[in-house]
Parts: structure tokens; sequence; C-alpha cells
């Protein structure tokens, strides 16, 4: 029996609860879980904001524990492996997305918290593929994280070939921007900080930010006019984006991580004259996730976390909700 912390409804307190997994696949492992990141994601599924939440629900992918059980056909880990599990659990393995190492582009992909249990719990199970091991040299405690908000803003530095000294705007300095801000620093950009909390300035600085502008005061945002290369926009909120957009260089991107649920009000005639591009992207593979770590030890990039013990989920999920976590909270057994 696995020993988890379930919302018995859209709305419900966590409660414990035990459910029985069923026979270990062959492809799958059992991990024990020491620490797992909660993220906004989970907040928005026990809320079933998205309407595809079922119930009892079991939340968490930001999960890093111990190899505990291996299915038959399991080769590429062992016993005792610590490894980190994030927004996906498993994958066809066989189309030509995954064939070519984009498995998080894979029709089949299922979600840890989506149709199955999540790591708010002492075990999770995914398939293998989609577990990574976690490198000696990061902290176990802080990196859940990673592999989530860490790997979502670090997926498009890879995917566009962004280059070092390229200027790069971070737009909201939360849960993503504070981990985009170090990964963009490191990277050998040049990066900008759009903030509307003048809380938030110094520390945006102290995360890697060269300077910061008023995401929320247009004069502001126009003294940038024409010098970036790319923007990260990591908020949901809906933005004067024709505004952003005019921040751009020729051949410069707009490209969004955080969840916008508005439609985008953008002109073409704007990103027809500087050849613009406007994307989004997920998590992303395995590979991908492996390289974001490598890079994140190599250059001591962590998350800013506060720390809860699973007893305290219900605290540390009022906390993330309130809007006053600084940046990422992760729960330990």
């Amino acid at each position: 029996m696995i020993k988890a912390y379930a919302a018995m409804e859209a709305g419900g307190a966590l409660e414990p609860w035990e459910y029985d997994p069923g026979p270990l696949q062959a492809t799958e492992v059992e991990v024990e879980v020491e620490h797992c990141g909660i993220c906004h994601s989970d907040l928005s599924m026990l809320q079933n904001e998205w309407g595809v939440a079922s119930f009892p629900l079991v939340a968490g992918h930001e999960a890093i524990g111990t190899i505990a059980a291996l299915g038959d056909g399991v080769s590429n880990l062992t016993l005792g492996d610590r490894v980190g599990l994030g927004w996906q659990s498993s994958y066809c393995n066989t189309c030509a997305y995954c064939m070519t190492g984009d498995h998080n582009l894979c029709p089949e992909a299922e979600r840890t918290i989506i149709g199955r249990h999540g790591a708010f719990a002492d075990k999770v199970r995914a398939d293998a593929t989609s577990v990574v091991p976690l490198p000696s040299s990061l902290d176990a405690r802080t990196a859940g994280p990673l592999f989530c908000a860490g790997i979502t803003v670090f997926n498009p530095l890879l995917q566009f070939n962004v280059s070092p000294g390229a200027r790069v705007g971070v737009v909201g300095i939360g849960g993503l921007g504070h981990l985009a801000l170090q990964f963009c620093k490191a990277w050998g950009c040049e990066v900008v900080a759009f903030t509307s909390s003048e809380a938030k300035k110094a520390e945006a600085l102290a995360f890697g930010a060269h300077r910061t502008l008023n995401s929320r005061d247009a004069d502001s945002i126009s003294s940038a006019a024409g010098s970036l290369d790319l923007i990260l926009c990591t908020v949901s909120a809906d933005l004067d984006w024709g505004l952003y957009l005019s921040t751009l260089r020729p051949k410069g991107r707009l490209h969004f991580v955080g969840a916008v649920m508005q439609p985008l009000q953008i002109m073409v005639p704007q990103i027809m004259r500087g050849q613009l591009s406007v994307s989004s992207s997920p998590v992303g593979s395995p590979s991908t996730i492996a390289q974001m770590l490598e890079f994140a030890a190599r250059h001591d990039i962590r998350a800013q976390t506060e720390h809860y013990s699973f007893d305290d989920i219900n605290a540390a999920l009022a906390h993330l909700d309130s809007g006053n976590a600084r940046y990422r909270i992760v729960l330990s057994h």
C-alpha cells in the first residue's frame, strides 16, 4: 500500500489516504519519496480549475527520492539511485518524437498528477524513462523544483539555440522567473527582469538580472525598445503584448512558459515588420532534464525554497495560495 495525502473533492483539505498501486509493471520504477516541491499546477488540479481532475486526487510532481523497486524490464537504474520525477511520468517510447529524444512532445505522454497519483505520498510510481538521476552535487532538499519550474525555463534556451551574449528579458520574478534569471545569467546572457514588485527588484539583481524594469509602467518598458533578443514570460496575467513586442530586436522572440489563459492581443503587422516570433513550450524531455541538472550543478543554480513537513501539507498549500511564497515550497518526510 502507498500512504498518501489526497483531496477527496475539489478544493477540499488534503487528508491521509492509502491506495494499492497494483503490480509493478515491467517498465516502471517505484520511488521512495524524500522531498516534493509544490507547484501552482498542483493547486490548479486540487481545485479542478482545468476540469480534468478525478478524486481522490494525490498531487505532487516535483519529487526527489530513491529507487525502491524496479520492474523486470528496467536496466538503466538501480536500487538506491537518487532520482527526480517531474510533470510527465510515462511515454509511448515508440513515436517519432520519443525516438528522436523529444519525449516531452509525445502524444501519449502521461502527466504525473492527471489520471494517476503523484508524489504527495511516501512512494510514487513512474515509467523508468521519465525519472532522471540527480547529480550528487545537487542538494536533494532543494532540487525538486528543478524538475518542473527549472526545466520549464531552461528548455527554451536549448530549443531556440539562444547564444551566449543574447539579451533576454524575464517577465515575472516568481517560482519560474527567479530560476530563469539564474539560468540566463549562467548561460552568458544580458538579463533584464520585468517586475511590478518594488520588493523584488533587489532580489532580481541578486538572482542574476543586470537591470530591472517596472512591468506595469509603459514608460519603463518602452525604455527597452528594440533591445531584446528573447522575452521569457513566466506569468499567467494578460499584459500589453504589443508593448512587450516593441522591446524585441528584429528576429526576436516572445516566448511563453506561463499559462496565459486569455487570447493574446497581437497585431500581425507588428511581428511581420521585425520578423518576430511568438511561441511557447512545455517541460523538457528526460535528456534535456539531465542536461539542465548538470548545468545547474556546474553553476550552483538552485531554487530559493521554503520547507514544510508532509504533516503540514495543508498549511504549505495555503501559503502557496496566498502568493507569499519565496519562491518555491518543498515538503519533506
